[in-house]
């Protein structure tokens, strides 16, 4: 993208995206090698990635695997959860990797979230265990760490398996620790958007053994398994990641502090811009999040706005170029779930949120004017509804 320049509307000139991930020349270099030095799946990269992946988080293990719902599938595989058991999770977040829990054939339990964090709720977790609830599935939307004490208690006091999606959220940090170091384990993917990206793909970080090897066994069978018994047992995914994908995120995790630094200064024009917003309140964060990294710069409309203005908003940012989103459908609003007895009913919270949140451009692209403009459009939107200028982050 060049530098926006001003038309003679006094508008910016260039199509702002949503998403442009944060690619340099030393992920086109390694590619390069990749593509000419022999086997593209042979898996070397793809362990090199696993070992700085979890050496980073502090983490015992590290499972690459093709995709954040695979991960969460092959976990749920390897806990031997499936039909008849329960997990909780929450309706809300833009990648939702809770589909792994209908398909791995048990039932999603829906939870209402945090009204300020939009995290799933401890307490209302809490309201919904019966005897067949086996796990909680808890994710870190857009950046914000959930209630990991509240959670960690709970799932000690219930017996749950505790497993923690850090997917939306990494480089994150709650209590002085990273996101993904909470849960028995935890699952993070890195497709779009998302502050580490691959493409596709996807990681499960855990300090038990037993776990990492049984979901190694569960990725793909390989070479030397073949012969093993004990092993064939298993039927697997072939889930793996191969020596591209894992080049990537190599240098992806390597340049981390660079990209973090990079959107954390457009967040920061976001914050300068937004503060001559009538009635904003600043991102919040609540206690125990140290760092915040959001995936997109996420607003949330007024009560006054419904579904139908948050559209009209959004096609009017669409209009003057500026791409912008929704955060994702709930999942109780989706067929497969209604048709299962899911009910909005059930998160009023979750589905105040989900009505009004909307995503703006978050990435190394996005210049002060560029925000600047965005934000002056985003308010004149709001008037064009007729709904006035009244939002809140």
């Amino acid at each position: 993208m060049t530098m926006p320049e001003e038309d003679a509307g006094g508008e910016l000139g260039d199509y702002i995206p949503l998403i442009d991930p944060d690619i340099s020349e030393a992920e086109v270099a390694v590619l390069g090698r990749i593509l000419t030095s022999g086997s593209l799946g042979d898996g070397r990269m793809t362990e090199g990635f696993e070992q700085a992946f979890a050496a980073w988080l502090g983490r015992a293990h590290a499972v690459a695997v093709s995709s954040g719902t695979l991960a969460t599938l092959m976990v749920l595989k390897a806990y031997g959860i499936g039909p008849g058991d329960e997990v909780l999770c929450s309706p809300f977040g833009w990648h939702q990797v809770q589909h792994a829990i209908a398909l791995a054939g048990a039932e999603p339990v829906f939870v209402d979230i945090d009204y300020w964090q939009h995290t799933i709720n401890p307490a209302k977790a809490e309201a919904k265990i019966t005897p067949r609830t086996k796990a909680i599935l808890a994710g870190n939307v857009n950046g914000h760490p959930a209630h990991w004490d509240e959670l960690r208690a709970l799932a000690a006091d219930k017996g749950l398996i505790l497993i923690e999606d850090s997917t939306e959220a990494i480089g994150s940090s709650y209590k002085g620790k990273l996101v993904g170091s909470f849960g028995d384990c935890a699952v993070f993917d890195f497709s779009e958007p998302g502050v580490l990206v691959t493409g596709e793909g996807g990681m499960i970080v855990t300090d038990d053994r037993n776990l990492a090897h049984q979901l190694r066994y569960l990725r793909r069978r390989e070479m030397e398994h073949r012969n093993t018994v004990v092993i064939t047992r298993t039927i697997p995914f072939q889930a793996g990641m191969s020596n591209l994908t894992a080049a990537l995120g190599l240098v992806q995790l390597k340049r981390l502090p660079e990209i973090l630094a990079k959107r954390r200064e457009v967040v920061s024009h976001y914050e300068a811009a937004m503060a001559s917003f009538e009635g904003i309140k600043p991102p919040y964060k609540g206690p125990g999040a140290d760092d915040v990294h959001p995936m997109v710069y996420a607003v949330h409309l007024g009560t006054r706005f419904t579904a139908s203005g948050r559209k009209a908003v959004l096609e009017d940012l669409a209009t003057h170029d500026v791409e912008a989103s929704d955060y994702g459908q709930a999942l109780y609003t989706q067929q497969y779930y209604q048709e299962r007895g899911a009910s909005r009913a059930d998160c009023p919270v979750c589905q105040k949120t989900v009505d009004r949140v909307l995503a703006l451009p978050l990435h190394h692209k996005v210049t002060a004017d560029e925000v600047q403009f965005i934000v002056d459009t985003l308010k004149d939107a709001t008037v064009n509804t007729g709904a006035g200028a009244a939002i809140y982050l």
